[in-house]
């Protein structure tokens, strides 16, 4: 069992940047891949990144390629998201998710095992 919690979430102007963090209990994390997604008001949730379980392969969501970053430590049990150059459009809750299987379909929401509460990111001047 793994709980996931975020934080780092709240109101940054157009262009701004926040940092995300995903803490997870349990001493699997390391095994586990990792991935944020987001849900926009009045919209589906989608994908956002993905990292494998050791770092060592990240995947992005084509509107947010460039912009942002998934990273993590393991020592900290932390996975952070990374967002650049924020734009209204980003505004969304984001959650962070835990793939136990290392799914090859990292963009696909049921191959995820665990999620946390959700942070609201607001992007507005």
């Amino acid at each position: 069992q793994v709980q996931l919690v975020e934080s780092g979430g709240g109101l940054v102007q157009p262009g701004g940047s926040l940092r995300l963090s995903c803490a997870a209990s349990g001493r699997t994390f390391s095994t586990y891949a990792m991935g944020w997604f987001r849900q926009a008001p009045g919209k589906e949730r989608e994908f956002a990144a993905h990292i494998s379980w050791s770092g060592g392969n990240t995947y992005y969501a084509d509107s947010v390629k460039g912009r942002f970053t998934i990273s993590r430590d393991n020592a900290k049990n932390t996975v952070y998201l990374q967002m650049n150059s924020l734009k209204p459009e980003d505004t969304a809750v984001y959650y962070c998710a835990a793939d136990q299987f290392g799914s090859r379909r990292p963009a696909d929401q049921t191959e995820y095992n665990y999620w946390g509460q959700g942070t609201q990111v607001t992007v507005s001047s």
